[in-house]
């Protein structure tokens, strides 16, 4: 009997040495990763500040094993309307922001994955990341994708736009090819003022601006809360055949290189983006676009990628050079000379400044290094060469001089020029017009305006009260509307809209009822909420459209009869409710006449005795929208210095389900041991030698207990 005890004593050592060795290796072990590897923190912090507003995104890891994630940044002024991606709360407190992600929230992909944080406010040129903390403990699963992105959908499981998120990608490639249309059948020129297709038929480029590509985004703005693939079908649905995209130079220029700058996006809500860079990217944007019947303007809106890049007011910078800007578009065209979807080059955004600053653009036939005119016909001959077929479209600058003949630019006195909108004065196409040496070449070629209502500017001609009447004769004729009615080329209006309220609201149906009744080309500013002086056609949650505003444009979209939206493709139909240019019966677009619209006007009379314009932009980018993700916050979220963790008894240890397996196997083992030990108890009764054993063993033990 003793020999069985001592067996069954040696087995239970063993068990308990076991089960030893696990509870002190269990703070170590586990699927759970309740102890993290390792301490929270920001790697690769980027900010991209713009003085009312900013960006700053970081790379976050060591956030396994925590429930929370919180982050405390802070700007160098007092900041709001903080949103981003990432995260699921975003709170602001004088010059800090607090951001917070679960690891079984919608946005547990921010863990150890780029995320950012986006605000709102006044002064603001630094920020800096001040914390990084870790609480509560997880058991499931977190993003371990170290940033490549490449394991986000498996994080997706919670997220409301799941079904959106599972649908195959449409057919794309990068570089994107023509996959839903017929290549090459799209390409358009332009008869006089109007632009027409390979067929010689008229087409109305009737569209809208959505910016990002040239803020740091390095993606359209606002798919921190939306979703890629709806948004752009949302475009189309709505009428908007054209979608002029504005860019950078220096995003161009970095993806020739090789190298791919972060999109900024909600990876939960766009999990089809998850796998690609950057310009794999915009390759599936133009594939999206094609698919749904839109055809894209790319608009190089500033040389540097800075929201406030356009207020610089030439194509060139101490970081992108004349020869640099013009490289980024022919590569450019060279990517995709063989794709219609890209039907026309915006050259540059707003050339601008007056004659008392410094640098500003100028328009004559000099080889100053401002000239607008000769940097215009280098670049748009330099994507000619590449695709004959592209539409350049040429924006005109800010100041004329009142009498060329005396002064050539040459004076510094404000009063010595006629003043208007940043990239509104075509007076010099009449004097100096583009010429790419070609009639062929020449064809080409569109000029594009912007033109914007009194809350943007108080412009001298919104002075005392205006009319239609009046706004024809100070500011539109004289300006740009001349060159549409002499049938020198087609004028686009790249960028109109703005607030609806008081003289504002009556500017936009005045300009309106203009487009309609000369059925003049434009792209109306914006689709972005985030467009601090203007809003968008979408409120802040980049979901919701702002129904009031899309009612006053929706008369000037290109529609038939029946009210279909008529695409600019040959085969794809716009959206769910167009047709596309084929199914289009009508020889010519309708003028569109609203009430109260003039159908006879007089000769315009320029006054020269005020020559004030805006010092401001059209086009500040200040973040008004909401929190970025359509999530509450956690009561115990908001204080991140009193987080509620969600194992209460704060143990770090091996979870309960691996501690019951070991036992159970601990168990299972010390039956095998008695089991068999009962069997070598049997055979040794069985023997001669089992009397002589148990002396032995006898002797044994009581000369160990001596």
């Amino acid at each position: 009997m003793s020999f069985f005890i001592k067996y069954v004593k040696r087995a239970a050592v063993v068990m308990l040495a076991l089960i030893t060795v696990i509870l002190s290796v269990s703070p170590y072990t586990g699927t759970g990763y309740v102890n993290a590897a390792g301490t929270p923190e920001a790697k690769n912090v980027s900010t991209n500040l713009w003085g009312s507003g900013g960006q700053i995104s970081f790379d976050l890891s060591g956030c396994d094993g925590y429930m929370t994630i919180t982050v405390v940044v802070e700007f160098n002024a007092n900041v709001n309307s903080p949103s981003g991606w990432g995260f699921d709360t975003y709170t602001a407190n004088g010059q800090q922001v607090t951001a917070t992600v679960k690891a079984d929230g919608a946005n547990s992909w921010g863990f150890n994955s780029n995320v950012g944080i986006q605000v709102s406010g006044s002064g603001i040129n630094s920020a800096k990341v001040v914390s990084v903390s870790g609480s509560g403990t997880y058991s499931g699963n977190s993003n371990n994708n170290n940033n490549n992105n490449s394991n986000n959908q498996n994080n997706n499981q919670n997220n409301q736009n799941n079904d959106q998120n599972n649908a195959s990608k449409p057919e794309f490639s990068s570089p994107a090819v023509s996959t839903y249309g017929t290549a090459g059948d799209d390409w358009l020129t332009t008869s006089g003022a109007k632009i027409v297709d390979m067929n010689g038929n008229e087409v109305w480029l009737t569209g809208c601006n959505w910016f990002g590509y040239n803020t740091g985004t390095n993606l359209f703005d606002g798919l921190w809360n939306a979703e890629l693939e709806s948004s752009v079908k949302a475009i189309a649905d709505h009428g908007f055949n054209l979608l002029r995209v504005p860019m950078s130079a220096e995003l161009l220029l970095e993806w020739k290189k090789g190298s791919y700058p972060t999109a900024n996006y909600n990876h939960a809500y766009n999990g089809n983006l998850n796998s690609l860079n950057s310009l794999e990217i915009f390759d599936y944007v133009l594939t999206l676009c094609e698919q749904n019947g839109i055809k894209v303007m790319v608009d190089i809106h500033s040389a540097n990628t800075d929201a406030s890049g356009h207020n610089h007011p030439v194509w060139y910078t101490d970081k992108i050079s004349e020869d640099q800007y013009i490289e980024a578009l022919k590569w450019l065209a060279e990517r995709y000379k063989n794709y219609d979807t890209i039907i026309a080059y915006d050259l540059k955004n707003e050339p601008h400044g007056k004659a008392s600053e410094q640098t500003h653009a100028i328009w004559n036939n000099s080889d100053d290094k401002n000239n607008w005119k000769r940097v215009a016909e280098k670049a748009g001959n330099a994507i000619l060469d590449i695709n004959p077929h592209a539409l350049i479209v040429i924006e005109g600058i800010q100041i004329y001089p009142t009498n060329p003949s005396s002064n050539n630019f040459t004076s510094t006195n404000d009063a010595d020029y006629y003043n208007t909108w940043w990239g509104g004065n075509l007076m010099a196409v009449k004097d100096y017009p583009i010429d790419f040496g070609s009639e062929s070449r020449n064809r080409q070629i569109v000029y594009s305006p912007h033109d914007y209502g009194p809350l943007v500017y108080e412009q001298p001609w919104f002075t005392g009260g205006f009319t239609y009447e009046s706004l024809y004769k100070d500011a539109w004729h004289p300006y740009w509307l001349y060159i549409e009615e002499d049938g020198i080329a087609p004028i686009l209006i790249g960028e109109w809209g703005g607030f609806m309220q008081g003289d504002n609201l009556k500017w936009m149906e005045y300009i309106r009822d203009l487009i309609g009744k000369e059925n003049l080309h434009h792209t109306f500013w914006c689709f972005n909420a985030n467009s601090g002086d203007t809003g968008g056609l979408v409120k802040d949650d980049f979901k919701t459209w702002d129904e009031e505003k899309y009612a006053l444009v929706k008369p000037v979209l290109w529609a038939d009869d029946a009210g279909k939206f008529i695409s600019l493709d040959h085969v794809v139909a716009l959206g769910a409710n167009g047709i596309s240019l084929s199914d289009y019966s009508g020889n010519a677009p309708k003028p569109v006449i609203n009430d109260g619209t003039v159908t006879e006007t007089e000769e315009p009379v320029i006054e020269t005795n005020d020559n004030t314009v805006a010092d401001t932009p059209s086009d500040v980018e200040v973040v008004v929208a909401d929190t970025a993700v359509d999530q509450a916050a956690n009561a115990n979220d908001s204080d991140p210095m009193n987080i509620t963790p969600d194992n209460p008894t704060e143990k770090k240890g091996i979870s309960l389900g691996l501690l019951v397996v070991l036992l159970v196997v601990a168990v299972a083992l010390l039956g095998l041991v008695i089991i068999m030990n009962y069997h070598n108890i049997k055979k040794l009764r069985s023997s001669d030698e089992f009397d002589e054993k148990i002396v032995l063993d006898d002797d044994y033990d009581n000369s160990d207990k001596k």
